[in-house]
């Protein structure tokens, strides 16, 4: 039937069961696709009844055949996974020599807890950029995915046996506070701001295992300073928040790079909490290196944020009044 240039369009599947999981609970799923694009969802037995303009009947269906498939692979579909449908292009095909782990346009980290798959399209280059590349940059704002990511790739090369060690890396710069008046040890005033790559490390691999692995120096976490004087060789390196390294400290980093490594350095050109008048490393790594090309640099910006809604809408208004002054 037909409304002024509203229609009606029907999906029919197959698998009941499926279907329920592909509506979620309290038809959850459906009631985050209709906000998306507009168009009502009505559950007619096994199938589903799309009401609304034509163009976005089309972005809708695609959307749900996607999940649908998911879910005939034996994958689980939630708000993330309904958030990537829209964010990606499924139509793009796979560059010219691309790694044989990414033909079929398929972008997926295996890790020991969970399969990781990128939200948007600089989500997925910067993966492919994090296999290929033995250095590699990831610049953004917050709530991108930089770090995330770059530690799942890391879980993923030491249980595919790729690195023999994972190392985390942090500036332990005071954003306002003074290490010095934080109670406890050395170790214990440290921990805050290592506290996002604990999280992140927690969301791919088991506690025990990962405790285990900590205690046998298999997966490091530490303060950039404690790299001085170091080789790391067969390892996958990350150092997040770089926008706070100086430049001596950024160019000792880089250099640690040994035999059989890979380093990621991520950050934030806008959030650097170094003392007035101290260029930041990651700046200056930037600017020096961007012509080699063996070293990747990717670049995220507000339209990447994977967090809240709410946390693009601040970052853009942030930029804005930082382009007007």
């Amino acid at each position: 039937m037909t409304t002024g240039t509203l229609t009606e369009a029907i999906l029919e599947f197959p698998d009941n069961r499926l279907l329920i999981e592909l509506c979620g609970e309290f038809d959850r799923n459906l009631t985050d696709i209709e906000a998306r694009t507009g168009v009502q969802i009505l559950r007619r037995g096994n199938q589903l009844a799309l009401h609304g303009p034509e163009e976005a009947q089309a972005a809708t269906r695609e959307v749900l055949n996607a999940l649908y498939q998911r879910l005939e692979q034996g994958r689980a579909v939630g708000r993330g996974d309904i958030d990537r449908e829209f964010r990606l292009h499924p139509e793009d095909e796979p560059a010219e020599g691309q790694l044989e782990m990414f033909d079929g346009g398929k972008v997926e980290i295996k890790t020991r807890k969970k399969l990781i798959e990128p939200r948007t399209d600089a989500q997925k280059a910067y993966v492919r950029s994090l296999y290929r590349n033995e250095l590699c940059f990831g610049i953004g704002p917050a709530g991108t995915g930089k770090t995330y990511l770059a530690v799942a790739v890391g879980v993923n090369m030491l249980i595919t046996g790729a690195v023999d060690k994972i190392i985390l890396c942090r500036p332990a710069v005071e954003a306002g506070e003074r290490l010095g008046f934080l109670p406890g040890t050395q170790e214990e005033k440290v921990d805050p701001y290592m506290q996002p790559l604990y999280d992140a490390l927690n969301d791919f691999m088991p506690g025990k295992q990962l405790a285990n692995m900590r205690q046998e120096k298999v997966v490091e976490i530490a303060p950039l300073a404690f790299m001085r004087g170091r080789t790391l060789s067969n390892a996958f390196v990350v150092l997040d928040e770089a926008q706070n390294a100086t430049t001596m400290q950024m160019k000792m980093f880089l250099t640690r790079l040994g035999e059989g490594s890979r380093m990621v350095i991520t950050g934030d050109r806008t959030q650097v909490d170094l003392p007035r008048g101290v260029s930041s490393g990651l700046s200056d790594a930037e600017r020096l290196l961007k012509d080699i090309e063996k070293i990747g640099f990717n670049y995220f910006t507000s339209a990447d944020v994977v967090r809240h809604p709410l946390v693009a809408e601040i970052i853009q208004a942030y930029e804005k009044d930082a382009e007007s002054s």
